[in-house]
């Protein structure tokens, strides 16, 4: 039943009442905040009138609550969007998925978690992404590289780069990719310097990003917000879900990057001069169209050897959070099986006898998790290796070799060109990239779908309206 209580001035007088409902108990037992609501007296009645108002009020205001119709106003987005992330999280989302959400989550609350969730407004939405738009509002750790030759610098210093690891408490592999010239994290660069004794801006050039976001991660924002808002549309928090009334930017998609025939032999060419591993690993990501983490995710049961093909249905992912671990493919569509050719299944052959000798020649230290790919830092050979380990490499290889930039996903789009010059339709292609549906793979390659569309009415034309003239000479031949 509903209690109510009467609130009164520094005279004494009622000047209005509390009704307040029992919402529940939290899960570690606790009393939660009670619904409430106020009734105000009309002036104009009698007491008795105002009695019988106030307790028709009250009952119907516990109804609604019984009901759910009463919103908790005082409940803020930061605190709403911590409970929709562990509901996603028991519903089963995937970790990189929930990373994400963490990651838009601390530039959202900043912009409206204080807010009560009855009181967002489209406006409020649309102002956060206009902000975002503007420069200086990426949230990406500053980077640094180092001024000059590191690798010269420790040996004048007379210190090794596992000494250095080791005093200033970073990876290895930072210090490896400070010596090849790569960018390190701040925090990072920081650790070294003081290992050092010297200021950070005297070792490294460091860079602040202040671009804008994109209009393509903004949605992402606005997607967020409008996931949020709507489950506490669905469970009656609030009247409407505002996201779906405000104005994010419009998505303006760009063509996708993909080889030309010469660059592709060129790497191909180039590939020859590399190792074994690397070898086999970029030539899977050109002939399959797969996604880095998916090659990072294939294991020798997944080889059919006497059907040449392979079998995706593991992905390997990287989160800061827990690491490399292994998940379930992308969509459902994802788990898939893909032919390859004699030359490929050649390729892999020769990889095997080189895989076993590798894992013999580690002995006790190998762990044998059956990767094809795999670790070979000190503590961790045989471990399925972190897919950025594989963008990090091709980079190298591209810059190494003069090539055009190379990143994995660009290995994707040109098989699906080649397949579109080459006839092949959308449901195929559709089904080898693994998009869970056609249209997803129209949209994306719609250009391209375009300008295979283009070639096919040349080819028609040439063979329908251009019929070839016969010389003379060979009308002879043929008679």
């Amino acid at each position: 039943m509903a209690n109510i209580r009467a609130r009164r001035n520094k005279d004494g007088e009622i000047t209005s009442y509390q009704v307040r409902v029992f919402k529940g108990r939290a899960p570690d037992g606790t009393e939660l905040k009670p619904y409430t609501a106020t009734f105000k007296p009309d002036p104009t009645k009698t007491q008795r009138q105002n009695e019988k108002a106030l307790n028709a009020f009250a009952v119907d205001f516990e109804n609604k609550c019984k009901l759910g119709l009463i919103a908790d106003s005082r409940q803020t987005f930061a605190d709403y969007a911590e409970y929709v992330m562990q509901l996603k999280k028991r519903q089963g989302a995937k970790q990189r998925t929930l990373d994400r959400y963490s990651d838009l989550l601390v530039t959202i609350n900043e912009h409206i978690g204080f807010m009560k969730l009855a009181d967002i407004r489209p406006q409020h939405l649309n102002k956060m992404y206009e902000s975002l738009l503007k420069c200086g509002t990426r949230k990406q750790e500053p980077t640094a590289t180092f001024k000059g030759d590191f690798k010269q610098y420790l040996k004048e210093k007379g210190m090794t780069q596992a000494a250095l690891s080791r005093k200033a408490d970073v990876p290895a592999t930072t210090l490896t990719a400070a010596a090849k010239g790569h960018s390190l994290k701040l925090s990072a660069a920081d650790k070294v310097s003081r290992a050092l004794g010297k200021d950070t801006k005297k070792l490294f050039t460091v860079k602040v990003d202040n671009r804008p976001l994109s209009a393509k991660t903004v949605l992402e924002y606005h997607h967020l917000c409008s996931t949020i808002l709507q489950q506490a549309d669905k469970e009656l928090l609030i009247p409407y879900n505002p996201a779906r009334k405000a104005t994010p930017p419009k998505l303006q998609r760009k063509e996708v990057n993909y080889f030309q025939v010469e660059d592709i032999e060129r790497i191909r060419d180039a590939l020859e001069n590399v190792p074994l591993k690397w070898k086999t690993i970029t030539h899977l990501l050109l002939i399959t169209g797969c996604r880095r983490g998916e090659i990072a995710g294939l294991s020798w049961s997944a080889i059919d050897w006497s059907k040449n093909r392979i079998h995706i249905y593991r992905t390997i992912l990287y989160s800061s959070k827990i690491g490399v671990y292994e998940d379930t493919p992308k969509t459902t569509e994802s788990d898939r099986y893909i032919t390859l050719p004699r030359e490929t299944m050649a390729l892999l052959r020769e990889y095997r006898e080189w895989y076993f000798e590798r894992a013999a020649m580690y002995g006790d230290k190998w762990h044998n998790t059956g990767f094809l790919f795999f670790q070979e830092k000190t503590g961790s050979e045989g471990k399925p290796m972190n897919p950025d380990t594989i963008t990090s490499y091709l980079n190298d290889f591209s810059k190494k070799y003069d090539l055009p930039h190379i990143n994995p996903h660009a290995f994707r789009h040109t098989m699906a060109s080649i397949l579109y010059f080459n006839g092949i339709d959308s449901v195929s292609i559709s089904k080898r990239l693994g998009h869970s549906k056609v249209s997803t793979t129209s949209d994306i390659y719609a250009h391209l779908i375009e300008q295979a569309d283009e070639r096919s009415s040349e080819c028609i034309a040439d063979v329908i309206l251009r019929p070839k003239v016969i010389p003379i000479d060979e009308h002879k031949k043929a008679e």
